[in-house]
């Protein structure tokens, strides 16, 4: 096992590599509560779809861990589950069951594309102030869902769509106690802060009767059949349902992409040209989990980038991954504890994971106005349509245009040129209400 993961070279030892599993699996553990608490909202029961989302997390952790033989964890993304949850299902009104389906497709695509080396030409030719900007829109998106869910924002009247909630309500100071609990574990560097502070919040609201407790916290895990193999793949086959595939596919690319180039960096695994050797192991492990996700019932997963908290415990090889995919196992035994979790508990949760996602928009160039004004399109119009695919895809198509009009499209790549036109055919086939 040792010769296996390379502990030798990568200067190693089995409780090096298990305490960064652990440190791991403590800051992404939120995943579990708030994953189900968004797409039930999209009417996916939540009880199946916590074992879901812990199947799909154990599944591609394993396969990085033992294919890739990377630190890195996988599981749902964030802003990929509010896509589906918020704008593929209650906006546009499609089905959970479709919006599954193109998640398959998108997986389908990604494993194709890796195997035949195009996703890594692809990702050369996103410039990186789009890349932030995606980060920063999905950030201020996320922000805004849990501010609604906590009580802290509500919807308004027209003229003012939004307004300040009740802060007088249970829900609400509940929800600014977590807020405070989180933050706090945070500056003090205190592990496993986001999950703490839920877990916390959901016991005292149970003291407190804001929540009906469950009647026991441990038990057998629920079934997960309502969501297994429950996609409509027939959806996929209408023109009109392609900018979902096209959003989808486009917001897990850049995720995927610009986590493991910078869990890379922190670990110290990439070469002198800043390139990660062996890319596209882990490229299709996270293909391999995106195509295996949907059939479980669960949205795009990836790696997460609360990886980095285990790289710096010392994790360097596959057994880290190895590690937190056993206690994400272990956690399907708590399912009656985590799907009793309220609204205003991961609801904070989703403000601080909000804030961490903003801090790329500093290395947005705001001198240079073709670099400025896509990556505001981007952030602005993901947050004020409610929809990131609109955000996205803005950006993709005015990035080029801009470079051009200005007397620079040679600075544009070929591969940006196929992403922008296929970002048109959003527009295109978007079904507008």
């Amino acid at each position: 096992m040792r010769r296996y993961f390379d502990f030798e070279q990568h200067r190693t030892t089995y409780r090096k590599e298990t305490l960064a599993g652990i440190t791991t699996f403590l800051t992404m553990a939120y995943i579990i509560i708030v994953n189900p608490a968004i797409l039930e909202a999209a009417g996916m029961p939540k009880g199946p779809s916590m074992v879901a989302t812990i199947l799909a997390a154990a599944f591609g952790t394993i396969v990085m861990g033992l294919y890739a033989r990377r630190p890195f964890a996988i599981a749902p993304y964030m802003g990929e589950n509010a896509f589906i949850a918020f704008t593929v299902v209650k906006v546009m009104g499609y089905s959970w069951q479709a919006a599954l389906a193109a998640v398959f497709v998108a997986g389908v695509l990604f494993t194709l594309l890796t195997v035949l080396k195009v996703r890594s030409w692809l990702a050369e030719a996103l410039p990186k102030s789009l890349k932030f900007s995606f980060a920063v829109g999905i950030g201020l998106f996320l922000t805004f869902i849990g501010l609604n869910e906590a009580g802290i924002v509500r919807l308004g009247v027209p003229g003012a769509p939004v307004s300040l909630g009740n802060l007088a309500e249970a829900r609400a100071l509940l929800a600014l106690f977590c807020l405070f609990v989180i933050v706090l574990m945070t500056i003090r560097r205190i592990p496993g802060a986001i999950v703490t502070g839920v877990l916390g919040t959901t016991f005292l609201s149970f003291l407190f009767n804001v929540t009906p407790a469950p009647d026991r916290w441990i038990g057998f895990p629920p079934d997960v059949r309502p969501l297994l193999l429950k996609l409509d793949l027939s959806a996929t086959l209408r023109p009109s349902f392609f900018p979902i595939i096209l959003t989808i596919f486009v917001m897990a690319f850049v995720d995927t992409v610009g986590t493991l180039i910078g869990l890379s960096a922190r670990a110290g695994l990439l070469d002198e040209k800043g390139n990660l050797p062996g890319i596209e192991k882990p490229m299709l492990a996270d293909a391999l989990a995106t195509t295996a996700a949907p059939l479980l019932g669960t949205t795009t997963t990836g790696a997460f980038i609360e990886s980095a908290a285990g790289i710096e415990e010392g994790g360097r090889t596959g057994f880290t991954s190895l590690v937190v995919a056993v206690l994400f196992l272990l956690s399907l035994f708590f399912a009656p504890l985590l799907t009793s979790v309220p609204p205003h508990a991961y609801g904070a949760a989703l403000v601080v994971i909000g804030s961490f996602m903003i801090a790329p928009v500093t290395k947005i160039d705001f001198n240079d106005p073709t670099e400025l004004i896509p990556a505001f399109l981007t952030i602005s119009l993901i947050s004020f349509t409610y929809n990131i695919g609109v955000g996205m895809t803005a950006g993709i198509i005015s990035y080029p245009l801009l470079k051009v009009f200005s007397g620079r499209g040679r600075e544009v790549p070929a591969g940006l040129w196929v992403l922008a036109a296929l970002s048109l055919t959003f527009y295109i086939f978007y079904p507008y209400r």
